[in-house]
């Protein structure tokens, strides 16, 4: 049998709350990520990371 991972909750939102937003907003996010805009924002922001990866070895 697996572990169930332990949750990190901060704040002062209960946890099951928090789990009703994120099945509320999943399926949008899902979306906008499968779409072209969303594909095209991703790659982006990949690039990006990498820059500044490059940029943090060389300091």
């Amino acid at each position: 049998m697996g572990r169930r991972k332990k949750l990190i909750n901060n704040t002062d939102i209960p946890q099951h709350q928090i789990e009703a937003i994120a099945r509320c907003i999943l399926p949008d996010i899902l979306a906008f990520y499968e779409s072209e805009e969303g594909q095209r924002e991703f790659s982006e922001w990949k690039k990006q990371r990498e820059i500044e990866k490059q940029g943090a070895k060389t300091e």
